[in-house]
């Protein structure tokens, strides 16, 4: 593993503790999106396809690992609570109590499919957790939700890099321009909900 391109510490973590330590490297990505998981999973798969790892064991453990990371966020959202998000919301410019109160509404109805499927969406593969929690989503139902959408997640990423051998540093490259496709449309919607605040008659004001 040492001539990938992966960050030391995920290889390092990988041949010191094996399957675990690709879990403990998926649990870190999701507390912190900026850590690759198209870098880790296709990973795991290369080492599990050389024998350096069990692959039945990689699977399992990088949807531990997931599973942890999401219940870490479920409890902040949980902790941080709807009457603490108002108030931050009501200091954040051209928000209203009003979105908070559609987006709730939104949640409430469409909340299983966002967990389950933003598992499959990166950054919000970890931030769908937050709102779960603040929300107080069943945790029985979060965490099913949770634990399906990551293994169709992770085992997808893992046999890539099982299957591709020595090229599974490709598989990044796919998700990568995915990634910036799901960003670019997240970026266009804030503009457009920024476009329509300022420009709209009386969008600047609030309400309480």
């Amino acid at each position: 593993m040492s001539d990938s391109s992966a960050p030391q510490w995920i290889t390092g973590l990988m041949e010191s503790l094996g399957a675990p330590g690709a879990g403990i490297a998926i649990a870190l990505e999701n507390l912190f999106p900026p850590i690759p998981s198209e870098v880790i999973l296709p990973l795991a798969g290369f080492t599990a396809a050389t024998g350096q790892m069990n692959l039945v064991a990689v699977l399992i453990w990088t949807t531990i690992g997931s599973v942890v990371g999401a219940v870490a966020l479920y409890w902040v959202g949980a902790l941080l609570g709807r009457d603490r998000t108002v108030a931050i919301a009501a200091k954040i410019p051209l928000l209203k109590v009003a979105d908070i109160e559609k987006t709730e509404a939104w949640f409430n109805k469409h909340g299983t499919k966002a967990v389950f499927f933003g598992r499959m969406l990166p950054i919000f593969r970890s931030l769908i957790s937050v709102p779960a929690g603040i929300e107080r989503m069943p945790l029985p139902i979060f965490l099913g939700l949770t634990t399906l959408g990551s293994a169709i997640w992770n085992t997808l990423f893992v046999m890539a890099g099982y299957l591709l051998g020595d090229n599974w540093e490709t598989v990044t490259e796919y998700v990568s321009v995915y990634s910036k496709v799901v960003l670019a449309v997240a970026a266009l919607a804030v503009l457009i909900f920024l476009g329509v605040r300022v420009f709209r008659p009386g969008g600047g004001q609030r309400r309480g």
